[in-house]
């Protein structure tokens, strides 16, 4: 689907989440080392409930957010709200988001399903091979790449570490995003009335950390409201969504 005009930009903070519930640790959902080819690789799907061509690509996503060597990320935009169906998930931040990438991107519109591969192209996500093939891209683009090191203390404070990075005096972005792991919801309207969707990773906050200028650095970010169900990823990108430079993921595991 095809977006309608363009909206003025707003804060990248999306909806908070209720208080932790059940105790849990974190285990690193990407173990690769710092700074090395392994990735993770960043893939950004921009999607709403509102529309019908979409659960495909959700369900894809879903698949995508099992491997070690990707960060995916849902983000639901709110332009197709008034179609019937208000999307519980979306907001105008995550819809300035996605133009902003289309803006970069040189894109004409923005649309639903998109999958943003590593903030360097971009596709519906309804075709795989499409996708890893933009991936592969990524690869060959960031060989090395500075992926942040995450870790999560018993205060609820979330550590992101980054080694010094050679930014050739481009500076990058570091964002935070804390994520629902997945949504089942029945659509009681609109184009998907009558199905149940499944959606994964929905980003639930979101929030720039800090420009950054490639010196080993580190900050803490409060994840006190992180629940069991819940994740959170790191994504480090040149500045003004540019093309992602290196990203990392931490996932609740059940204690004991």
């Amino acid at each position: 689907m095809t977006s309608p005009g363009l909206s003025r930009r707003r804060s990248l903070l999306l909806g908070g989440v209720a208080a932790a519930g059940a105790a849990f640790t974190m285990a690193p959902a990407g173990a690769n080392p710092r700074n090395t080819a392994e990735g993770p690789w960043a893939v950004e799907l921009f999607t709403s409930q509102g529309c019908n061509s979409c659960p495909p690509a959700d369900v894809y996503l879903g698949s995508l957010a099992k491997r070690p060597d990707i960060v995916a990320l849902s983000f639901h935009i709110d332009y197709w709200d008034y179609i019937g169906w208000k999307d519980p998930f979306a907001s105008r931040a995550t819809t300035d988001r996605q133009r902003a990438y289309a803006r970069v991107l040189k894109q004409r519109y923005v649309y639903t399903p998109e999958m943003v591969i590593d903030g360097i192209g971009h596709d519906t996500g309804r075709d795989r091979g499409k996708i890893e093939a933009l991936l592969g891209e990524a690869q060959r683009r960031s060989p090395r790449r500075a992926t942040p090191e995450l870790t999560r203390g018993s205060d609820g404070r979330l550590a992101v570490r980054l080694a010094a990075f050679p930014l050739d005096g481009e500076p990058a972005d570091v964002a935070f995003a804390l994520y629902d792991r997945r949504h089942s919801t029945p659509v009681a309207s609109g184009e998907n009335q009558g199905r149940m969707l499944d959606n994964f990773n929905v980003v639930r906050r979101f929030e720039v950390l800090t420009r950054w200028d490639g010196a080993a650095a580190s900050w803490s970010v409060d994840t006190a409201d992180l629940q069991q169900g819940q994740g959170v990823a790191v994504i480090v990108q040149r500045a003004d969504h540019g093309p992602v430079i290196g990203c990392n993921k931490l996932e609740p595991m059940v204690s004991g």
